[in-house]
Parts: C-alpha cells; structure tokens; sequence
C-alpha cells in the first residue's frame, strides 16, 4: 500500500507555483514549456496530491521550483514589515494603551504557571475554571487600565467570539470543498435556502447526496442530525496554538518562537498547505523566513488569516498592534498577500473587540493596514462594495465569482473578498453574518469562522448569540493540541483575558 504525503511532493507543486507566478504577474512562460512538455499535470483542483504518484518527474520538478523561486515579485506587494507599513497610511484612531508595532528583536521569554498536575516537559497552558475548565489558575489576572466592568464585559465580548468562531466554522464543514452550485442544491433540498441554520441530509435526495458528497472527514460531525459538541478543525486549532504562544513567550514572541512552539505541540499530520510545507521546511532545517518561500506555492492562501484571531482579540483598539503580531506569526508560513489576509483580520478584530465600533468601521480599520494597490486589498474593496450595491446576497456572491473564480478556492484573495462581502450584508447580525459567508462557497469553514469571531465581538455577550448556534456546541471543544482537549468556550474567554489585559 502506497502512502500519498499530500501538499509537499514536488511534482505536486509545479502546477501551484505556475499558477501563482500567473497571478502576483511573474513571467513563468518558458518553465511552464518545459513543464507541460514533459508531461506535468496541472495542479490538483482540491486534494493535495494528483492521483497517482509520479516519481518520474520529481527530478525536473525540483529544478523548475528552484528557476520559479529566482524569478523577482511585484514591488507593490512587499512582504518586509517596514515595506508593507511604508504603504499604509497611519491607523485611523490612536490606541488605546501604548504599544510597540516592530515586536521582532530579544525579549525576555514569559512563562505562565504549568498546568496543576502535568508532567514534564514544556509548560502547559495556565487553566482557570469555568463549565468546561480542568482546573484553577495560579497566575495574576494582570493589571488593566481599564475599570472592572468594562473588563468584565471584554471578557463577555471574547466568550461571544470564541463561540462564533466555533459556530461558523462548523456550519461551514460539511460543504468545504464542494462547489457553488452543490451548497445551494443541497440547502434548497433541505428547505434551508437562503441558508438559515445547520446543513443537513434529512429529506435531501439520495441522487443529490450521491453528486454533492458532503466533506467526508466532517460529514459525521457537523450536521444537523450529528452534532456533539465542537469537533476538532484547524480553524480552531490555530488560535488554540496562538494562546499557548501568548502564555509562553509573551507579545514579544518572534517568528522563531511560532516555529518552536509548532514543533513542540502540534502534530504534523494537523498541517495543511502553506503550514505543512513550513513544517516540513523547519524538518529540514530551512529557518524562517524562509520557510515560507522554500518550495511553498500555498504561501499566499488563506492559512495564515485563519490564525489571526487572537491576535486581533488581545489588541483591543490597536489595530496596528495587532496587524504586526500577525505578521509575525504568518511570516512563518506566508507571503504578501497571505501575509496581509492575516494582518486585516488582526485589525479588524482588534477595532471589533472595543465594543465601540460596528461592522462598517471594523473592516475599513481592517483594510487600512494591508498595501492599497495589493490584489487582497482590491478583492475586499470589491466585497464591500458589492455588498452595498446588491441587497441579495446570492447576487453579490455570483459577482464575486465571476471577478475572482480564477483563483485557488482556498487562496486568500477571493476567500477574504468574500469574508468582507459578507460582514457588510450582515451588518452586524450573527446569524446573517455567518450563514452569508459559508453561502459563498470557496473556503466555507474558515469564512465561517472569520464572519463568526467578527460577528460574535459585535454582538459583545454569549447570550446575544442565538441559541441555535451555541447550545449544539455543548461548551466543548475537541482538539489534538495537547492540554486543550474538551475545553469549554468560557474558560478559552477566560484564558484569552489574560492575555488582552497582560502589561
């Protein structure tokens, strides 16, 4: 039996980095020749190895990804922190509490209390209880210039954001993958269109499931019918990660922390895409951030703004704050526009979590921080606009296709551009927001759960979500990142806290 290692095979690359010198405008012609005449596939269109193997080619596909990496990138898509800044205009608003943007030199490491009763090893993270805590922390809630109720109340806001991330991403599982036209036969189907609440099997034709396969790694927990609790995503794996990041190293943490940490708590079969050539760069002794460009063509999708959140909601009224400490973390895995989906996300939660802003702001505080002539930031100018100008939503997610079909369904352009155009038809409203991002196809469960965390902030209270999102989760959340398995969703608030009014 042959094992199929997805996502980092060479001759699975090829096709993926011509298709991504096409579109950052690299001149590729004379690679792509050479590719196709030797027999190169084209680049698998959703799994992450071609159907058989072809061991074959691998010499060949070697050599075109090292003449592909040499060719020069768009200078008005930088990837350097100082470039990016330079063609930003200053954040709207001042922050809140002073911070530092540049986090990226020597800092002393932090080191939260371990958890009571682990072993050796690395600190586990600091628990507090709650309904679905494992015990009590011994570390100091930390000082806040901010009085008590209002801290209270961001605490509130962070629990409605955990939920709604979990929310959206679950809605969006079962149809992850499957294509614009498949959502919406199987949601009419089941009378559930415009799409109002959880996806399911019951009363959809057997001829229907047979041409529309839901997910198969997610059908079996995520559907109406099925549902216990959170189960384990990626999507929720990360921020998981990005708090145990905060309690070990600090907000001084650098890109070589992330790295560390990777290597020390997360499985390496967890990884997918841009993350899991990381991975298997740093396996190689490839250091950041290299580990980003090195034989990587998923280096501008979507993975590094699925890890954005925390640092979004532990930045609360700093935007620009919170953009840098994504950077540092995407800078692992992303370029250029992968890195700016990530550093919008930050902003736009960051601006979110003051309870002061809506919907509106939170994204043009978002946009301000990413390149203005960078394909992300026009791709979220069109969502929004979109959005404005068409009060159906089924209407704004065609356009949107139409205009950004070309790229990869998991590439961050159109998926952000979507994310953008469905807070803005949303308007605030939870269950408008989330069912309008995993309506829209492309990346369902990450929108779902980029729109939920948004959308949960605004709402500011775990009681302002329905209850038709929240109850099914059962305040558990399933994991394989160590010490975090069965958590509930207020002790994650809790922990998130912590690190928001940490000095």
């Amino acid at each position: 039996m042959n094992l199929r290692l997805t996502w980092v095979q060479p001759e699975d690359l090829v096709g993926h980095e011509l298709r991504q010198a096409a579109e950052d405008g690299r001149d590729a012609h004379a690679i792509a020749i050479r590719w196709h005449e030797a027999g190169g596939p084209p680049p698998p269109e959703t799994a992450g190895a071609s159907p058989a193997p072809l061991p074959h080619l691998r010499p060949l596909a070697e050599e075109l990804l090292t003449a592909l990496a040499a060719l020069p990138t768009p200078e008005h898509e930088p990837t350097p922190l100082p470039n990016i800044q330079a063609l930003t205009p200053p954040a709207p608003n001042p922050p809140r509490k002073p911070a530092d943007p540049h986090r990226t030199g020597a800092r002393a490491p932090h080191h939260p209390p371990e958890t009571r009763g682990s072993g050796g090893g690395a600190p586990g993270p600091v628990r507090v209880s709650g309904r679905g805590g494992v015990g009590e922390s011994n570390a100091p809630l930390g000082e806040s210039n901010a009085p008590l109720g209002e801290s209270r109340a961001l605490r509130d806001r962070l629990h409605a954001a955990w939920l709604g991330r979990a929310a959206g991403c679950l809605l969006g599982k079962p149809v992850e993958k499957l294509p614009l036209n498949g959502i919406r036969a199987l949601a009419r189907a089941a009378g559930n269109w415009p799409l109002s609440t959880w996806f399911t099997a019951r009363g959809v034709p057997p001829e229907l499931l047979a041409a529309h396969p839901w997910n198969r790694r997610s059908a079996a927990t995520s559907l109406a019918e099925n549902i216990d609790g959170m189960p384990e995503d990626d999507d929720l794996n990360y921020p998981l990660l990005n708090l145990l990041l905060l309690q070990r190293y600090g907000r001084d943490f650098t890109t070589a922390d992330v790295a560390r940490l990777w290597l020390d708590e997360l499985p390496a079969g967890r990884t997918f895409t841009a993350e899991r050539v990381a991975y298997r760069n740093l396996l190689d002794g490839v250091e950041p951030p290299l580990t980003a460009v090195h034989r990587n063509p998923f280096r501008e999708w979507i993975g590094a703004q699925i890890r954005a959140d925390v640092h979004g909601w532990t930045h609360p009224g700093d935007p620009v704050a919170a953009a840098a400490q994504a950077y540092r973390d995407a800078a692992l895995t992303h370029t250029a526009n992968g890195v700016y989906g990530a550093m919008f996300v930050a902003a736009t939660l960051a601006t979110a979590a003051t309870g002061t802003a809506d919907v509106h702001r939170s994204l043009a505080t978002g946009l301000g921080v990413v390149p203005p002539r960078s394909r992300l930031a026009a791709g979220v100018r069109l969502g929004i606009a979109t959005a404005r100008e068409e009060s159906d939503f089924d209407t704004v997610v065609d356009r949107l296709h139409a205009e950004l079909g070309g790229y990869h369904w998991v590439h961050a352009v159109p998926n952000a551009a979507l994310l953008a155009a469905a807070l803005t038809h949303g308007d605030g409203d939870f269950s408008r927001s989330i069912c309008a991002a995993v309506s829209g196809g492309w990346d369902t469960d990450s929108n779902g759960a980029t729109a939920g965390s948004v959308a949960g902030l605004l709402a500011g209270h775990p009681d302002r979500l329905p209850e038709q999102w929240t109850t099914p989760l059962k305040n558990r959340l399933a994991t394989s990142v160590p010490s975090f398995d069965g958590i509930g969703f207020d002790t994650l608030a809790e922990l998130t806290h912590l690190e928001a009014v940490r000095p």
